[in-house]
């Protein structure tokens, strides 16, 4: 079998571009097939024989590239809105700065100017077992095994994890969006459909294989995020081994209305800790009402990682955490 530089598996891909989006969902119908946007992660899947997509179906002529504010201050993101041209957005830089935080921190430079929304949301996950396909992965190939239990896993998630995976969701910008109780609307040959955000995000339970509810052929057209004047202040932070181009060991996406001292409405999610985008309800219910002091802060930080699992490796991630919610919620809140 031929290989690609002598070690994976390559194999033929046909190519269609299309033009309107009944085009695409009649092309992407095929059991092979594919979407390609900005191809930042599709390509980097097929080149190391992870991917095994017959056809790709380039989407970038459809005309879902938008940014549009909403009635009443809310957004709509179009999915193949380029992750740049969102974060240069006024009214995402005005009403929404944690998105635009999390988007100049999600890549580089000329990724962001490739990436789309809809691919970001779609992204796989960044562990190197998932990526070696001589290694065993229940993800890649379901009941093999999870090589990163008895390997290198420092990288790997203490919450929504189970016995076949914990492998860490990458995306930064579905942190916020999570919090921001954001929507993600589908359109099949057989309809629209949309779903809360949160929901498109699969911890990985007994099916670690499938990450997202979504079908095949199915596409992504766009993400709105409801109107939330708790945004505008409002930070995400990334904690990370350097300080470009690099994964989140933790991050914290955090928006807080304080009057008098007191916490009348808190939006809190984490990056880097878990399975998914995790949204922090357990420290929200508890800083809800309550005064905005480091206490308080520490206790709900406390509540929140109660239930982490860490592993020999990454069991460092716990505390990381409880101390990354802190420090951005003293920040939001001294704003």
């Amino acid at each position: 079998m031929l290989t690609h530089q002598g070690r994976y598996p390559v194999h033929a891909i046909s190519y269609a571009r299309v033009g309107d989006v009944a085009s695409a969902l009649a092309e992407g119908a095929d059991p092979g097939s594919r979407f390609l946007a900005g191809g930042t992660t599709e390509v980097d899947m097929l080149r190391i024989g992870v991917a095994q997509e017959r056809r790709l179906v380039d989407i970038n002529d459809l005309p879902l590239n938008t940014i549009e504010d909403l009635p009443g201050g809310g957004l709509r993101l179009g999915a193949l809105a380029r992750m740049s041209d969102v974060a240069a957005t006024p009214g995402v830089r005005e009403r929404f700065p944690m998105i635009a935080h999390a988007l100049e921190l999600g890549a580089s430079a000329q990724l962001r100017n490739m990436a789309s929304m809809g691919g970001n949301m779609m992204q796989r996950v960044r562990c190197g077992y998932f990526r070696e396909a001589g290694m065993p992965c229940n993800k890649r190939e379901p009941g093999s095994g999870c090589a990163a239990e008895g390997g290198f896993h420092r990288g790997h998630a203490v919450l929504g994890t189970s016995e076949h995976c914990f492998a860490t969701h990458p995306s930064d910008v579905a942190v916020p969006l999570v919090a921001l109780d954001a929507v993600i609307h589908l359109r099949s040959r057989y309809g629209e459909r949309s779903m809360p955000l949160e929901d498109f995000f699969l911890q990985p339970g007994d099916t670690p294989e499938r990450e997202h509810p979504i079908e095949h052929g199915e596409l992504i057209t766009a993400i709105e995020v409801p109107a939330a004047p708790v945004a505008r202040t409002s930070l995400y932070w990334k904690v990370r081994d350097r300080e470009s181009y690099e994964f989140a060991l933790v991050s914290a996406a955090v928006a807080a209305t304080v009057t008098d001292g007191v916490i009348r409405e808190v939006r809190l999610a984490l990056g880097g800790v878990a399975t998914r985008p995790w949204r922090a309800r357990a420290a929200e219910q508890m800083l809800t009402g309550g005064p905005a002091i480091g206490d308080a802060f520490e206790a709900a930080a406390a509540a929140e990682l109660a239930p982490a699992v860490g592993h020999q490796q990454n069991a460092f991630k716990i505390e990381l955490a409880k101390r990354t919610i802190v420090r951005v919620l003293e920040r939001v809140t001294a704003a």
